[in-house]
């Protein structure tokens, strides 16, 4: 959940058997008149409301068939693709909204929306800002615009944003859409980002999910009344405040607590590099932070040198994600590149863990926990030393897709006995309910650790034949996220706040 959820307005929970009647009423509408259109996109709405995804899609295309601008279809069709993993598809709507209706806020937020899920923040800034010229007053557009300025290093505006998007606006009551008086769940989540990815998981036609913003939420207030707890803050790094604001929270609460505040914030890169790298089996880089005055100084690439960085190590801007203000230092002219490309008072040194097999490739692997058991979710495989699996070799290189797979299907063989014992002691030393653990395997069979934390995503593979493979083992990831909130659900009455 890197991002604010896209605008969605849920309205008051209704049975099933109304809707069914509501939709009844506007088919009976189109048979009097098929070119009735507010009559097709009620009809739509409503399929989408009672769970219907596939017709409502239909019925959206067919209602943009015969108006092609209808701004109401574009857009809910637009959400509705990238609820079910149409991504691109979904850009194609609100692209379309935007060049139609470019004088409407409601496309250039969804369309920003969707380009940040994507790491396009700067063209993502762009909407959001052209959103606000239109409708200053959109808290979710100052939202989305505060989550981007933080990924541009523009940090005096984040906050700025921030202070304008979740002041007076840090509860966010969440579409309900199913046919019985809903299960109630509270999702804390950060305001700087940084969230674990738990939305997806939580169907809209079981739970009212309420997500509650700790940084800006009144701890006098009371919680809504809900079944149970989410702590969804996930970097222990970026989201300390927000973990110290949530850990009150949750001690407000009467209900079972998912990822306790605590057992996250003590997962932090170098804590965790420390811990974890004492665990036998276990290899993590050496890591520390350094003001950048500091590296800026004359000699400091020998005093770095003193204290176990020297080249080949790495640098990089903490706060950010996939290889964002990430680079390689091999030598005085790299190290003055560095410091010149990488933003920020604070720089993170970290050492460099060669993991290059023997064809001079990296594999880096992706295992999840989930309620204690251990999944695998991807394997990645690149010559180059910055690896993750949307920019790795993997969609044009069938031999790396098998070797995706083979660990997919095998984990335990392809890791071995010795990295599969050391994963488990990971899982075991984290403490937490979810998790994800990225790693390679060294010549011994040692596991070398980059990171593991609560904030790693589990993406359903595009509708491409070439990812066919990944569909069953990442349902099966999902199901046991589901199958873990499932076990976690009191059956007794909703817990109060306080």
């Amino acid at each position: 959940m890197p991002g604010p959820p896209p605008p969605q307005s849920p309205g008051p929970w209704q049975p099933r058997l109304a809707l069914e009647a509501r939709l009844a009423a506007a088919e009976a509408r189109l048979e009097e008149d098929p070119g009735d259109l507010e009559a097709r996109f009620d009809r739509a709405q409503l399929l989408r409301e009672l769970g219907r995804a596939g017709q409502a899609r239909q019925a959206y295309l067919d209602l943009l068939a015969l108006a092609p601008g209808h701004l109401g279809a574009l857009i809910n069709l637009g959400e509705l693709l990238h609820a079910t993993q149409y991504r691109s598809a979904a850009r194609t709507c609100f692209r379309e909204a935007v060049a139609r209706h470019p004088d409407h806020p409601l496309g250039h937020l969804n369309l920003a929306h969707a380009l940040f899920q994507e790491g396009d923040y700067l063209e993502a800034k762009g909407h959001y800002e052209a959103g606000l010229k239109l409708d200053p007053d959109q808290p979710e557009a100052h939202q989305g615009l505060a989550f981007t300025l933080l990924q541009l290093d523009d940090r005096d505006g984040a906050a700025a944003h921030r202070q304008l998007g979740f002041a007076g606006h840090a509860a966010k009551v969440l579409p309900y859409r199913g046919d019985g008086p809903p299960v109630p769940i509270l999702v804390l989540a950060s305001a700087l980002g940084g969230n674990m990815p738990i939305l997806p998981f939580l169907d809209e036609d079981r739970f009212q999910v309420t997500v509650i913003y700790p940084e800006f939420f009144d701890p006098e207030t009371p919680l809504p009344l809900h079944k149970l707890l989410i702590n969804a803050l996930g970097d222990a790094d970026l989201c300390a405040p927000g973990l110290a604001a949530a850990e009150r929270l949750a001690a407000a609460s009467l209900a079972p607590v998912l990822n306790p505040p605590r057992a996250v914030a003590a997962t932090g890169r170098i804590a965790n590099a420390r811990r974890l790298g004492a665990l036998e089996d276990v290899v993590t880089p050496a890591m520390a932070d350094f003001p950048r005055a500091e590296l800026e100084r004359p000699g400091a690439l020998d005093a770095l040198a003193g204290r176990g960085f020297r080249p080949p190590f790495l640098l990089r801007t903490p706060g950010f994600h996939n290889g964002q203000h990430f680079v390689r230092v091999d030598g005085p002219e790299a190290y003055a590149q560095a410091l010149a490309s990488l933003p920020g008072p604070e720089l993170t040194a970290l050492e460099f863990l060669d993991a290059r097999g023997p064809d001079g490739k990296i594999r880096k692997y992706r295992a999840m926990i989930v309620d204690g058991s251990l999944y695998p979710l991807h394997a990645a495989v690149a010559a180059g030393w910055k690896i993750h699996y949307v920019s790795a070799d993997m969609a044009e290189n069938p031999g790396h897709r098998a070797e995706d797979a083979a660990f997919l299907e095998r984990m335990p063989e392809v890791l071995g006995p010795r990295a599969m014992a050391a994963l488990g002691r990971i899982r075991d030393a984290l403490g937490l309910d979810y998790a994800g653990v990225d790693f390679s395997v060294d010549g011994q069979g040692r596991l070398l650790v980059y990171e593991a934390n609560a904030d790693m995503v589990v993406y359903a593979p595009e509708p491409d034949p070439r990812w066919e493979f990944r569909r069953a083992p990442v349902a099966r990831v999902m199901a046991a996220v589901r199958a873990m909130v499932a076990r976690r659900l009191v059956t007794t009455a909703p817990a109060p706040g306080r």
